[in-house]
């Protein structure tokens, strides 16, 4: 079955908002074995809404549409589909059940506009919303699927899962398995070598992934049932923890260096605390992200002068003088210096340059220095971070949660 999407709000189109939405149903699809061909966007408008679904369902079996299901003048979706299969619109009284009781539990008064939002295509199938007002509606007509649901993520995701993927499991009768394995420490060409006899394979397939500073990679199986996929899968996943090893420090589409750390810290009982110069918090602000980092994490310090490095860390005026802030002896004072502030058993530190000026030709652009320190280990390491200022940033925070990733599984703490 083909399928295609079709995003509807002008606020898309002019760029005030990005269209996750399509990502999601995109990745959804695809495991349960649909093809997405074509990812559209139209602004709110009547006219070109039917022109693009006319397209839409010349070159594909279904049509996903996002957005365009709200109470005011310009929320024309509903109404626009229902006129183009020549449905009428009828009040689903458990619907406008569910938008009165949604503003009832909020304290707050229901408009009439907000009824409109009840009212479905008659014989259409409506996805109840359980996060706002906005039902989604499910049309089978003329061998051809139609699907609104709301536009903000928050809605639509539960309503999909809930709704959805039952529905597209039981159309294509086929299962499709997607594993992650989330690797750090080598670039995108270097595992492409090392797995090309793995990504010429057509069931299960295997594709490495991009994602800011790491890489992960995909292996999808479709079979009839869950665990013949899961069978398929199990062999390729093997070799490649063989082939990575350690450099692989776990698995799922968002699982993040900083959620290993997490439950690693958490599982052994361990705090760290951070130290940051060129990543301006953005250690703290990784980890304080996710839920149960006050498990782990004791505290930060963003000692971006050379005075803060002295007077919060107790880093030596005589090393800053001497070695100056990026330097390996700097970053090591740094760390135990927070680490001994906050009572930790970890401290890391980072110093840099992440330009695009301040670079030199004994620390041009991209040079950042890291620590670590425990009662039983201290170290730091050198990176040289090519590429623009996000990015030397991004990627020296990565190498500080991998370090200390890589200093617990050593036992070194």
């Amino acid at each position: 079955m083909n399928a295609e999407i079709l995003a509807i709000g002008t606020e898309l189109l002019m760029g005030q908002i990005s269209n996750t939405n399509a990502q999601f149903i995109t990745a959804r699809l695809s495991e349960l074995g649909l093809n997405v061909h074509y990812h559209t966007v139209v602004g709110d408008n009547a006219d070109r809404l039917k022109e693009s679904l006319d397209l839409a369902f010349r070159r594909s079996d279904c049509v996903i549409m996002t957005g365009g299901l709200g109470p005011t003048y310009d929320d024309m979706t509903k109404e626009t589909v229902a006129e183009y299969f020549n449905m009428p619109l009828k009040m689903d009284e458990a619907a406008l059940s569910q938008i009165t009781e949604y503003f009832k539990s909020r304290g707050r008064e229901m408009t009439p506009s907000n009824a409109k939002q009840a009212l479905i295509p008659e014989g259409a199938v409506t996805l109840y919303n359980k996060f706002g007002t906005a039902p989604g509606v499910l049309i089978e007509k003329d061998g051809k699927i139609a699907v609104m649901m709301p536009g903000p993520p928050r809605e639509m995701k539960p309503m999909f899962t809930e709704y959805l993927i039952p529905f597209f499991e039981k159309k294509s009768g086929v299962t499709v398995k997607s594993d992650f394995i989330r690797i750090f420490g080598m670039g995108e060409a270097e595992a492409e070598k090392k797995i090309a006899h793995l990504t010429s394979s057509s069931n299960p397939t295997v594709a490495p992934y991009v994602n800011p500073g790491e890489l992960s990679l995909r292996i999808s199986a479709r079979a009839k049932t869950k665990d013949e996929a899961e069978a398929l899968i199990a062999p390729v996943k093997k070799e490649i923890y063989e082939i990575f090893g350690d450099l692989i420090y776990g698995e799922g589409l968002t699982y993040s260096l900083p959620q290993c750390v997490l439950d690693l810290l958490r599982e052994k009982k361990l705090t760290f605390a951070s130290a940051e110069s060129c990543t301006g918090g953005m250690i703290a602000s990784a980890i304080t992200d996710l839920s149960g980092s006050s498990e782990v994490f004791l505290y930060g310090a963003v000692t971006y002068a050379n005075s803060a490095k002295v007077n919060a860390l107790g880093v030596s005026p005589e090393t800053l003088e001497k070695c100056g802030a990026v330097s390996e002896e700097t970053v090591l004072q740094m760390a135990k210096g927070v680490r001994l502030k906050a009572g930790s058993d970890i401290g890391v530190s980072t110093s840099g340059i992440a330009g695009p000026t301040g670079g030199t030709p004994d620390k041009p652009v991209g040079t950042v220095w890291i620590a670590i320190s425990t009662k039983k280990y201290e170290k730091a390491f050198k990176l040289f971070i090519p590429g623009a200022r996000d990015r030397v940033r991004n990627s020296a925070m990565l190498h500080v949660y991998d370090l200390i990733r890589r200093t617990v599984k050593e036992d070194l703490v």
